[in-house]
């Protein structure tokens, strides 16, 4: 099985990595495009802004590259909101990847960012989320969201309800931090790398 890390060049890719190792698996982190197409199963982590990590990724030609591939991806935290067509942050043009968009959470009298564990619902029979169960505590770090719509995978509520988890044909993507998550995390991330097509 060969794992591979995207080095957008923009998220902490190191406890990803050590994650995916933990359960046993070698993973490459790379920038390649022939290393990248090569994979079975394909990471995409980001950290910080997205108008930031749209522009190094669009420095690297990862924006061509990533739409063309036909292998699982995982997009996690920002990365997951990098597979959307737009965010609001930072007016972005993401990577289009998954048909919805990301907005600014409204959350009433409660705090951004979204800082710590909350509930997961699984809202379909993804095999991301096979025998995880029902409100398992999972990691976040946000302050835009997805709201829920058709390619929700797993919702969340902070102020509201919004999608904790997205997907569309071989593309996922979780809001939260699975590799900061704990057992619940390990095996979300095996169920990726086991499951998903």
């Amino acid at each position: 099985m060969k794992l591979v890390i995207v080095d957008t060049g923009c998220a902490n890719i190191s406890s990803v990595r050590f994650a995916i190792e933990r359960l046993g698996y070698e993973v490459a982190v790379s920038d390649q495009a022939e290393t990248i197409k090569s994979a079975d199963k394909v990471f995409l982590p980001g950290v910080g802004a997205a108008a930031a990590a749209m522009e190094q990724i669009r420095n690297k030609k990862l924006d061509t590259l990533l739409p063309e591939l036909t292998q699982p991806v995982l997009g996690i935290c920002l990365g997951m909101q990098l597979m959307t067509r737009f965010s609001e942050e930072g007016q972005a043009d993401c990577l289009n990847l998954i048909d919805t968009e990301v907005r600014r959470m409204q959350v009433g009298d409660k705090r951004l960012p979204h800082m710590g564990w909350n509930q997961v619902t699984p809202e379909c029979n993804s095999p991301l989320f096979r025998d995880i169960e029902a409100k398992s505590y999972f990691y976040f770090v946000h302050s835009f969201a997805v709201a829920l719509g058709e390619h929700t995978l797993a919702s969340c509520d902070y102020g509201g309800r919004f999608s904790a988890s997205i997907g569309q044909e071989n593309f996922y993507g979780v809001q939260f931090h699975p590799e900061r998550s704990g057992p619940v995390g390990a095996k979300l991330l095996q169920n990726f790398i086991q499951y998903c097509e």
